[in-house]
């Protein structure tokens, strides 16, 4: 069982990927421009890094569906406008609150819907908590697992972390996120962003490199 990650070449990207912290956490890396046919072949995962030119990830959509077609699990994490090239994915904008927290008092919204899912075994419920890009409206099959509180703004469905089973005919499975961890933990700035991101390596080493 192999783990797979596409990035973008950005100095987030690679400090994320090679630096000391999660330096052998990816089985390969593979730069988003150039990921060819086949390439995400036998990989049990493989996970879209934030922050990935959005027209390069478009151009790939063909392998991306092959690889869910096949089988393959797909963790896209934010900014990388999803809904234009991922399977069933709904996305709306709302403005980010940077700055939240400077309020100790301020509920910022964040539910954890489903705190028995396989992932909160492992990512820490606080650190989920941090300013979001738009919301994700999850498809029928979808298990919503972090949602933005209606009165907050999230409207009935607003969700930051779903996992979809049964995408792609039915075979594959995307699990997809509106935070971007790897711009925060590789420009050194947030630390539930890093905190998010090593929890979510951890349980990507317990599910697919076992």
């Amino acid at each position: 069982m192999s783990f797979a990650v596409v990035e973008g070449g950005c100095y987030y990207h690679h400090e994320t990927i090679n630096a000391p912290r999660f330096r052998g956490r990816f089985d390969r890396s593979f730069y988003a421009p150039e990921l060819a046919e086949g390439d995400l072949d036998g990989f049990s995962a493989v996970m879209v890094a934030d922050r990935i030119s959005p027209t390069v990830l478009r151009a790939k959509r063909r392998l991306f569906l092959r690889y869910l077609k096949q089988g393959g699990t797909l963790i896209v994490l934010g900014e990388n406008q999803a809904h234009t090239w991922a399977p069933g994915v709904e996305w709306t904008f709302k403005p980010t609150n940077f700055w939240w927290w400077l309020d100790k008092d301020t509920d910022p919204g964040h539910r954890i819907v489903n705190p028995d899912h396989e992932i909160f075994r492992y990512v820490p419920q606080r650190a989920v908590v941090w300013h979001f890009h738009g919301l994700l409206h999850p498809p029928p099959g979808a298990i919503p697992l972090v949602t933005i509180a209606p009165e907050m703004g999230g409207g009935p469905d607003g969700t930051l972390l779903y996992d979809h089973p049964g995408v792609a005919d039915g075979k594959g499975r995307l699990v997809v996120a509106t935070l971007d961890p790897f711009y925060h933990n590789g420009s050194h700035f947030m630390p539930m962003a890093t905190a998010f991101l090593s929890g979510l390596l951890d349980w990507t080493d317990a599910t697919f490199r076992r």
